[in-house]
């Protein structure tokens, strides 16, 4: 019955939005409601899921959506996104762009969280698009799916650390074999499967980023681009080194993790940036400050797109579908890697957050560490790799995806949807491979 349940939920969400032409923030409440009640929870425990689901997802996203709209506003109304994207252009060429987006992917996606580093890779993508004509997807998608390989594969993402963790896995070697499965992944998710979209032309989304300056010889200097664009990810990445050198709680690991963090790093791009592209390039406060404030206008309606997400995430938790499709796989004798792989499976595609699954999941794999001599850390990589099967309407990522690539939903189920279900088998077969071998 909760996995009926659970396929009519997401039929009737589809219908209200494509069929009917719901808004797609009240088509997410008003299934969230109808699971939360049909599953047999009072009218007042479906609404405090449905507002906890909300504040639980904005929490902090919020501020990370509202502070990465204004660096990426500043990155480029200042021409820095053009200019970065001149300098890859010419120092790869057309023909290999989507190579340079997938390494900018990997090194903007490495030491940073995936929200973080989706938000500052988006101006660079329609920067990209919007000086070569090329198609939004084209470029993206590498871009895109270099940013999910690591998000599901590599420590310190939160999933493959947290669950490295349980399965007492080196994290060093997690890393390395994350990055053995990754490359290949990404080769096939991102350059294969991004080329399927060169002539799938969508229009950049008004009003989120305004291109004035289009002249490159007006934009500032490549250096200052990069360093105020990567000045998260260093700050970041600096936090994730200062943990492993530092004992937890001293002077050095409590500054470097204050600084790392995403908010008060991106807080401190944002200010770095109002100088640095801003008024160091002759502008005012008051026309920086003017494009902040436009930026984090445009992006309410994905917001509350994707705190609708979060609701319904939460009922589902809460209703206790996520609790039965557990059990259902509690009893199998079906290999550790691909039990891992298959429960984050079931449970991405159920509550659509890709760490709530992998956690799940890695709670259930765990005790098979006893009787098996499978790699802990290629146990890390397949439940990362089946947490990201099959984005669909109930994950946030699916959300950002859409509105900021300006698809309709169709679209994204054969875009977002396929990449991330592409990621997630390609990584399966990656870690059963070197299982062979290690």
């Amino acid at each position: 019955m909760p996995i009926l349940l659970l396929a009519l939920s997401v039929a009737t969400l589809l219908l209200l939005i494509m069929y009917f032409r719901f808004n797609t923030f009240i088509a997410l409440l008003l299934v969230s409601i109808a699971v939360g009640l049909a599953q047999g929870m009072e009218f007042t425990a479906v609404m405090n899921a449905i507002k906890n689901g909300v504040g639980g997802t904005l929490g902090d996203l919020a501020l990370v959506l509202g502070l990465g709209a204004m660096l990426g506003a500043i990155i480029a109304e200042s021409g820095a996104a053009l200019r970065i994207t001149n300098v890859l252009i010419n120092s790869f060429g057309l023909k290999w762009i989507q190579v340079a987006a997938v390494l900018a992917g990997f090194i903007i996606g490495i030491p940073i969280f995936y929200n973080v580093g989706f938000i500052m890779l988006i101006p660079i993508i329609f920067s990209i698009a919007h000086s070569t004509k090329l198609p939004l997807l084209y470029v993206g998608i590498p871009m895109i799916s270099a940013l999910s390989v690591t998000h599901g594969f590599l420590p310190p993402h939160p999933a493959p650390t947290a669950i490295a963790g349980i399965y007492g896995a080196d994290m060093s070697l997690t890393l390395l074999y994350g990055i053995i499965i990754g490359i290949p992944t990404v080769l096939i998710a991102g350059l294969l499967f991004g080329r399927l979209f060169k002539d799938f032309h969508t229009p950049i989304p008004k009003d989120i980023f305004d291109f004035k300056v289009t002249d490159v010889a007006q934009a500032p200097y490549f250096s200052i681009s990069v360093f105020s664009a990567l000045l998260p990810v260093l700050l970041m990445g600096g936090a994730a080194i200062a943990k492993l050198n530092f004992i937890e709680n001293s002077i050095e690991y409590n500054v470097f993790s204050f600084l790392g963090d995403p908010v008060v790093a991106l807080l401190i791009a944002v200010l770095f940036a109002t100088y640095s592209l801003g008024i160091r390039m002759g502008k005012s406060m008051r026309e920086v400050m003017e494009s902040c404030t436009n930026s984090v206008k445009a992006i309410a309606m994905i917001m509350l797109i994707i705190a609708g997400g979060g609701a319904f995430k939460q009922v589902l938790i809460d209703s206790g579908i996520s609790e039965y499709i557990v059990a259902a796989f509690q009893t199998t004798n079906i290999s550790p890697l691909l039990l891992a792989w298959t429960v984050a499976a079931a449970l991405r595609i159920t509550l659509g957050s890709a760490t709530v699954a992998a956690l799940t999941a890695a709670g259930i794999a765990m005790p098979l560490l006893s009787h098996t001599d499978v790699s802990p850390e290629l146990l890390v990589l397949a439940t990362g790799a089946g947490s990201l099967t099959l984005s669909q309407v109930n994950d946030t990522g699916f959300w950002m995806f859409k509105e900021y690539f300006n698809l309709t939903i169709w679209q994204t189920l054969r875009s977002w949807t396929v990449m991330e279900t592409i990621i997630s088998i390609a990584g399966l077969i990656g870690c059963l491979l070197l299982n062979q071998i290690i």
